[in-house]
């Protein structure tokens, strides 16, 4: 079982540490001529479009996404109308903007580079407008594409070992990972990335479904060659990352697993040539999951529960009455959100406002390596620039007791200039959120697959932040970091734990739409 031999994660970490001499000394560039393509199209496929006007769900967004667990009805199924406010408002095109190098299109969730390597494919029983097929999403157009033609759930169901919602879910979102479309920038860091960006569309998928009244899971434990092949993957090129099953049935009523022969359909090649990193290939096929049984042991072994030691004197943070809450829907909140280009330095958010994103984005997720749902592989460390009510300085996050910890006063904006990879956004933010983790205990106890779940926790939280930030009318933008630095900067605190993501929070000096690290 590959998963359990860890080393193969550290040595892919380590080898995707950003340093001051290892940017320096990168000679990679940019080929604008060779640039991927931003859709996986598929020629020869008719596609079944997807309605464009849906009924708004009304939902605030703080509400959206702090909802744990929606009380669905004895059955929940989701419509087509449903499923096209999902997509949309998960990967879909929400703007476009001309560039040198040809035309943009931003989507719906923050995304490294905006160059939205996370595809969304549809495995579902027969729904009201859909019959029971496996489809392909295709933002470009708005539109599924059938595939295979049948009811597939039972093979999904035996790939998670039987995994609860999976069992009784009518329809299940498969996200997959392609590489190359974020290789061509990032190169092998991509796999960490992959996480990233799952995880903010997550936040998304997970909101909206929330907001329809719809139940919404993300699933990590599954046998990846089960699943590749019911999608007829080139897993040289594009892998299943995790599964999110949509809605509930009262009783599991299954199909028998199904033959998925291989299809060899034609799709158009996102470049004239790609680069491959074995690194990235050997961190998946080290992470992945081999068996039914393999996916049962990994799934039922307890969780790994935060230790970290006290800090100094702490803050709690005040949650905000109802009536103070931001009342934009979802739908309004995901349609402005784009990262932050240029912060206003001389600005200044409130603790409430901060407070609020923290209630919002830490609740917990509903996701099978969280059991019970509450717990989170990723600590939160803060430099704080500007935010009314607090000391400038380090903090820690204790979520047990809702309450920031000074680990260090003082004035840090030119270390966080440094940590962001020397961005300035950074340093002009109000306050810049690390996500760092005890990767040893992580891996202990998940294996190889942990870093898949670590990195996929913290794109989801992110995302949440994203959205939060977004509904106060703030600004948020996602940045890479230099990996040994963040841990030196926070230590002794942060001593033993590896940096994860960053995310940096403020007033936008400017509005622009553009993703990106």
């Amino acid at each position: 079982m590959n998963n359990r031999d860890t080393q193969a994660t550290w040595k892919y970490h380590d080898g995707t540490k950003h340093s001051y001499w290892s940017i320096r000394n990168n000679p990679h560039f940019l080929d604008w001529a060779n640039r991927p393509q931003p859709f996986k199209i598929y020629p020869k496929v008719e596609p079944h479009l997807l309605p464009r006007d849906v009924p708004p769900t009304g939902v605030a967004a703080i509400s959206a996404i702090s909802e744990m667990e929606p009380s669905p009805l004895v059955d929940s199924a989701p419509d087509l109308q449903d499923l096209a406010r999902i997509f949309y408002f998960s990967a879909g095109v929400t703007k476009q903007r001309a560039h040198p190098g040809g035309e943009i299109y931003f989507r719906a969730a923050a995304c490294t580079g905006a160059l939205y390597e996370i595809e969304l494919y549809l495995v579902t029983g027969d729904l009201a407008g859909l019959d029971a097929g496996v489809y392909h999403y295709n933002p470009a157009d708005v539109s599924l594409r059938l595939l295979r033609k049948g009811d597939f759930r039972g093979n999904l169901a035996h790939a998670t070992a039987i995994e609860s919602a999976v069992a009784r879910a009518p329809a299940m979102i498969i996200c997959t990972g392609t590489y190359w479309r974020n290789a061509w920038k990032y190169q092998a860091r991509t796999y960490r990335h992959f996480g990233w960006d799952n995880g903010t569309l997550l936040a998304n998928m997970l909101a909206v479904s929330a907001a329809s009244g719809l139940p919404a899971e993300i699933v990590l434990g599954f046998v990846d060659a089960e699943v590749n092949r019911l999608l007829d993957l080139d897993t040289r090129r594009e892998v299943s990352l995790c599964l999110v099953p949509i809605g509930r049935t009262s009783e599991s009523s299954l199909p028998a697993p199904t033959e998925a022969p291989a299809l060899g359909l034609e799709t158009i090649p996102l470049s004239q040539r790609e680069v491959e990193y074995p690194a990235m290939l050997e961190m998946h096929d080290a992470s992945s999951l081999d068996s039914v049984e393999e996916v049962a042991q990994w799934r039922g072994e307890p969780p790994v529960l935060p230790s970290s030691a006290r800090a100094g004197e702490a803050v709690r943070l005040p949650r905000l009455p109802e009536e103070e809450q931001p009342k934009d829907t979802i739908e309004q909140v995901i349609l402005r959100r784009g990262s932050t280009r240029t912060f206003n330095k001389a600005a200044s958010i409130t603790l409430g406002q901060l407070s609020t994103i923290f209630d919002c984005a830490t609740r917990g997720l509903p996701a099978d390596f969280l059991e019970p749902i509450g717990a989170q592989l990723n600590d939160l460390y803060l430099i704080v620039h500007s935010v009314q009510g607090l000391k400038r300085g380090a903090y820690f996050f204790r979520r047990d007791q809702n309450t920031l910890e000074l680990l260090k006063e003082g004035e840090f904006r030119s270390e966080a200039y440094h940590l962001g990879l020397e961005q300035e956004l950074s340093a002009d933010a109000c306050v810049d959120i690390f996500f760092l983790a005890d990767l040893k205990r992580i891996l202990e106890r998940y294996g190889n697959r942990g870093y898949r779940a670590v990195q996929l926790e913290a794109g989801t939280i992110g995302g949440r932040i994203y959205l939060a930030a977004y509904a106060q009318r703030l600004g948020a933008t996602g940045l890479t970091f230099f990996d040994d630095d963040v841990i030196n900067f926070f230590s002794p605190h942060a001593k033993g734990k590896s940096a994860v993501f960053l995310l940096a929070i403020g007033k936008p000096l400017k509005r622009k739409p553009q993703d990106g690290l």
